[in-house]
């Protein structure tokens, strides 16, 4: 016996001599489209889990719009009429940047079912999505970063941590993801390089400065040793001091305390220091493909908007080699 699944159905072909087909409607409910979604981002595109949470719960909120308004829909048999009233309700409650994410995480949901062949059409494909201009990132200049690690209180117990993990994150220019799965195992120190595994659980390696090197090998010798890992944590470079992993919130709130110590007047995030390093080495004259590669951008266009960021610099050089200055 042969089964064939296709368009939603199951063919089960019995002997071939018979040469007969026993259509079976597939029954999917929201539950279990979006369980395989999961499993589908993690399996086969490598995603990572804070990627696959945003994907949930971007579809989670169209259950609950359906179930609020008692549409009895499977994700089979939805069309372009009711997402497209799910997007307007939406579009009342989030921003434009949040409604663009949202409407293409739809979109691959539902190129994911094309793909298992439970549909044929996109009901998005008729729903556009909104345009965005440029965003251009938050950065901070090299003495608002000297102030921060400055308000560092170093007689904290995680003073040194904390250091060490900004000047990491900076120097590297790390996502807090990357930051915070940080392994001793990564640290090549005699080649000047760490290993970084980004996003789709892609794999980088960064040099990393003789300064920080120094600031790492005094944490761990000299700090670090004095907590005991919990299991599973053995390897893992910042700890708190129940010999746990940090969480993103953690490195969030010591960063933000930190700047109303400082009292740095932008909103800052981990993130910021990302850009504040992608920004400082652009400035410096580096290549742009080099950052590009420091970053694990798979595109050269996210780099890129690094070019729009300081417009002093675009003036002074129209003013020193335009014609026409």
């Amino acid at each position: 016996m042969n089964v064939i699944k296709k368009n939603g159905f199951i063919f089960i072909i019995i002997r071939n001599c018979f040469c007969l087909f026993m259509p079976i409607f597939i029954c999917m409910n929201w539950q279990n489209a979006i369980i395989d979604f999961q499993l589908f981002l993690k399996i086969e595109r490598g995603l990572s889990t804070n990627t696959i949470e945003n994907y949930t719960r971007d579809l989670t909120k169209l259950v609950v719009f359906l179930e609020a308004n008692e549409i009895d829909v499977s994700p089979i048999a939805i069309d372009e009429n009711i997402l497209q009233q799910f997007i307007y309700e939406i579009a009342k409650k989030v921003a434009v940047r949040s409604q663009a994410r949202i409407t293409s995480g739809l979109r691959s949901f539902f190129d994911y079912l094309i793909f298992e062949d439970y549909r044929t059409t996109n009901p998005t494909d008729l729903i556009e999505i909104p345009k965005l201009g440029v965003k251009l990132p938050d950065t901070l200049s090299i003495d608002e970063i000297n102030t921060i690690i400055a308000a560092i209180d170093l007689s904290h117990p995680q003073g040194e941590r904390n250091k060490t993990m900004l000047e990491t994150m900076y120097s590297c220019g790390l996502r807090v993801s990357e930051l915070i799965s940080l392994k001793i195992s990564d640290l090549f120190f005699e080649e000047g390089f760490i290993r970084v595994i980004g996003k789709g659980n892609k794999q980088r390696f960064i040099p990393i400065h003789i300064t920080t090197q120094k600031l790492i090998n005094e944490y761990v010798f000299h700090f670090r040793n004095t907590i005991n890992p919990n299991k599973g944590y053995e390897d893992t470079l910042f700890l708190n001091r129940r010999g746990n992993g940090l969480s993103r919130q953690m490195v969030f709130i010591v960063l933000k305390n930190l700047a109303l110590k400082a009292e740095i007047q932008k909103i800052i995030s981990p993130h910021t220091f990302r850009h504040s390093f992608a920004t400082h080495l652009l400035k410096g004259g580096a290549d742009l493909r080099v950052i590009q590669q420091m970053l694990g951008h798979e595109s050269i266009t996210t780099t890129e908007v690094y070019l729009h960021l300081d417009k002093s610099d675009l003036q002074d050089t129209i003013d020193k080699f335009h014609p026409r200055k």
